[in-house]
């Protein structure tokens, strides 16, 4: 199940929400008039940690953990990912999202199952 950290850094821009599961993390954003704006699933299901995107399109990136040399600590960035394994997500969300508040659960749900 996913569960809520609670003292998140927030944006100026908006509130700001993490939750995390089991191989399964999800950010939420909302305006300042409490409306959802977007949110990102982060996985890793054996090949790599990846992220699924939200804002006004779904975008999906494989995640660069920037630790490639032991001599230099940089900071990780999203690369092209390829395509999503959507069956797969489409269950564990259900499965680890299943206690979430229904908005909330239901926004997330009809994107993944919309592909958009």
């Amino acid at each position: 199940m996913l569960k809520e950290f609670h003292d998140v850094r927030q944006e100026a821009t908006g509130r700001r929400r993490w939750f995390d599961g089991d191989g399964l993390d999800l950010v939420a954003w909302y305006d300042p008039q409490g409306g959802l704006t977007g949110f990102q699933l982060g996985y890793d299901f054996g090949a790599g940690a990846h992220a699924l995107t939200w804002r006004s399109g779904l975008t999906h990136s494989r995640v660069d953990e920037g630790d490639g040399s032991p001599f230099k600590n940089e900071s990780p960035v999203l690369r092209a990912g390829g395509e999503p394994p959507w069956a797969e997500l489409e269950a564990r969300f259900a499965a680890e999202g299943a206690g979430l508040e229904p908005g909330l659960r239901d926004f997330v749900a009809a994107r993944l199952a919309a592909r958009a």
